[in-house]
């Protein structure tokens, strides 16, 4: 069984990882809750900008609000989807005593919201396309 197939499967019962390595300090895992939720409000925000630049913009021509609301929402539901993977990745590797897991998802996550707010600026300095 593939490693990222072992890991959705721990998404949807995360018992399971108890069941390898020993448990870390408690402060440990709480912190990396906390992180996990920091990373679905994230989720949200990226999700409500979305939607808001739907609702909230109708004077946009329909190709740009759709463009940018569909970034924004996209980006939000790979947000969510990340934090629950890296939250199953840093619990198995403080069970195993390894190196917490490195990821690049945050760079993306910046370059993106980055971009999209550069759109931003483009469209409202041109007079909401």
């Amino acid at each position: 069984m593939s490693e990222f197939v072992r890991s959705l499967r721990l998404w949807l019962a995360p018992q399971r990882i108890r069941d390898e390595g020993e448990t870390p300090d408690y402060r440990f895992s709480l912190a990396n809750e906390r992180t996990f939720l920091a990373w679905l409000r994230t989720a949200l925000a990226l999700i409500a900008g979305g939607f808001a630049v739907d609702q909230f913009l109708p004077d946009l021509r329909w190709g740009v609000r759709v463009g940018l609301s569909l970034a924004l929402i996209g980006t939000g539901v790979l947000c969510a989807l990340r934090a629950v993977n890296h939250w199953v990745r840093c619990e198995q590797a403080m069970r195993r005593g390894e190196d917490l897991p490195v990821s690049r998802f945050p760079t993306v996550l910046a370059l993106v919201v980055g971009a999209v707010s550069v759109a931003m600026v483009v469209v409202v300095a041109r007079g909401r396309g």
